[in-house]
């Protein structure tokens, strides 16, 4: 299943970081490409793309942390 949503903290509402595929970061110059987890590593990685369409690994956040993630339902 695909990622759509990851959220990274412990309190969802007030200090989670909150990351969405199809965000716009860094000034507007970027944007989330893809989320993944990464069974080898037991960490989720999100990739971002640039203007020219290049894309590149952004952050990864390592087990054991409180996430939470919502994937993307297609009916």
């Amino acid at each position: 299943m695909d990622i759509r949503k990851i959220s990274i903290g412990s309190e969802y509402k007030t200090n989670a970081m909150h990351y969405i595929v199809g965000q716009k970061v860094l000034g507007d110059t970027n944007e989330i490409h893809l989320i993944r987890f990464d069974e080898n590593r037991k960490s989720f990685k999100i990739y971002i793309v640039n203007l020219k369409e290049e894309i590149v690994l952004w952050k990864e956040f390592y087990l054991p942390i409180p996430i939470s993630i919502e994937y993307n339902i297609n009916f």
